[in-house]
């Protein structure tokens, strides 16, 4: 028995074809992220930006109601009928919000688009196509996905804006989400086993143990804060940037295009820093203080160009680096049982945030002004500052999952007990039912000793 460390065509080809289908989702959310704002003040009842607000988050809030109910009925109704179901509901929400005269029509039909909650289907239809040597591999490529398309949209709104307008994105996102159930129907292979997943799917029996916890309750209070600041903030740059530079909403892209390159330069050392020199926890918390910083500084530098170019520089570097590491935080802190549970919380944290954020950042705006926007970003920021500083120190470890074929729970048990007696091995869980084993590798062996100790652990699975 040897150890794989390629994907199959035919897992590459659904793994690819997923994380497309999870980059749609994203569009839906950030694409008119940089010029919604300034489009939505021009509709009835767009005068008042706590209704614009409310649109914006509007999504986000139908996918903390939907996202996980979505994922479990999954597991009864079948993947890719669920995944049906959700983008066509997408594609009915992007064609009220693109037919909208007033804000109200905006809000219900961002509200029918978030109701679309497929992502947690998604993800279990990636685990059904893959190996589990092969899983996080997969993970990994929807996760750099979702990252490039912020990027994107940031840069491609902007553009899409001046050609055909936020209406015609949103029917550009109905033709998409459209041709995303033909991408799952012909592109997507139908997998020989579909069953639940420890590893990617929430578990309800799991939510309270997860929930309670009190190193992932301070990542899910980050993510939340994080992606609340990100919503709030595009209440207000975007106005910010029309008022201070006379620059039309059409060429922002010219702002956000060099901050997001320099931006994501300066990220990637500081990630490979983080995880070779096991410093995950002083660069996160560098990146929490710096978050807050840049909160401060934004309510100072809204009337000068170059103070906010520099702002939102100093932005993107905190908020790439808080991105990329928080799913790395619960993966690694989380129980390897109960990782798909941690995750699920963690992504519904995420959309809350994105919901209160552009609710109050729109009502916070129209009320007292731009400045109180910032100020309540910089109260969440120094909360969660605080509550990282007492966050113990993640190990430094590598997930690597293995095919358990044929274990009843003794022998599994057995397995189990052995393995954890390795050197280099942090953690076991076997779980015959679902024919997975999942092992922790801590991460300061050389990459020759942890590709030994995965093939010593295969060679133990084969002696049964």
């Amino acid at each position: 028995m040897q150890f794989s460390e390629k994907m199959t065509q035919i897992e590459t080809r659904a793994t690819a074809a997923l994380a497309s289908i999870y980059g749609l989702r994203m569009l839906g959310m950030f694409l008119i992220l940089p010029i919604f704002a300034i489009y939505a003040e021009k509709l009835q009842g767009g005068d008042n930006h706590a209704l614009i607000g409310l649109a914006l988050g509007a999504y986000g809030f139908m996918q903390v109601i939907f996202q996980l109910p979505f994922g479990m009925a999954s597991d009864r109704f079948g993947r890719k009928k669920l995944i049906y179901l959700g983008l066509i509901m997408f594609a009915i929400g992007s064609v009220f919000a693109a037919t909208a005269q007033d804000i109200y029509m905006v809000i219900f039909g961002r509200a029918v688009q978030g109701a679309g909650a497929i992502s947690a289907v998604v993800t279990a239809l990636v685990a059904d196509s893959t190996r589990e040597e092969h899983r996080t591999q997969a993970m990994a490529i929807i996760g750099a996905t979702i990252g490039v398309t912020f990027a994107v949209s940031l840069v491609g709104g902007p553009l899409l804006n001046q050609w055909i307008g936020v209406s015609g994105i949103f029917w550009l996102t109905a033709v998409l989400a459209v041709l995303a159930i033909l991408v799952v129907k012909f592109a997507v292979p139908a997998p020989l086993h579909a069953h639940f997943h420890s590893d990617a799917q929430a578990a309800p029996a799991k939510i309270r143990e997860v929930v309670a916890d009190g190193q992932l309750l301070r990542l899910n209070f980050g993510t939340f804060c994080l992606h609340g600041a990100q919503m709030a903030m595009f209440m207000v740059v975007p106005f910010a940037i029309k008022q201070t530079t006379g620059m039309s909403e059409n060429s922002h892209w010219l702002i956000y295009l060099p901050v997001l390159v320099l931006s994501f330069i300066m990220m990637v050392p500081a990630i490979i820093y983080a995880e070779k020199k096991a410093k995950l926890k002083p660069v996160f918390i560098f990146a929490v203080g710096l978050m807050l910083l840049t909160q401060i500084a934004f309510m100072f530098s809204l009337h000068s160009l170059w103070g906010i170019v520099a702002t939102l520089f100093s932005y993107f570097v905190a908020f790439n680096i808080l991105e990329a590491s928080l799913p790395s935080l619960i993966s690694k802190m989380a129980p390897a049982a109960a990782k798909g549970t941690a995750m699920g919380v963690h992504n519904t944290a995420q959309s809350f945030g994105m919901f209160l954020g552009a609710a109050l950042g729109g009502w916070l705006s129209h009320s007292f002004g731009q400045e109180r926007v910032f100020l309540f970003c910089a109260s969440l920021m120094l909360v969660w500052f605080y509550l990282a500083l007492s966050m113990q120190s993640p190990p430094s470890v590598k997930t690597k999952m293995f095919h358990l074929q044929g274990y009843n729970d003794e022998a599994a048990a057995q397995l189990v007990s052995d393995i954890r007696a390795m050197p280099g091995v942090y953690e076991v869980v076997a779980i015959p039912s679902e024919t997975m084993l999942m092992v922790k590798l801590e991460n300061q062996h050389s990459r020759e000793f942890q590709a030994a100790l995965s093939q010593a652990i295969l060679n133990r699975i084969g002696e049964s």
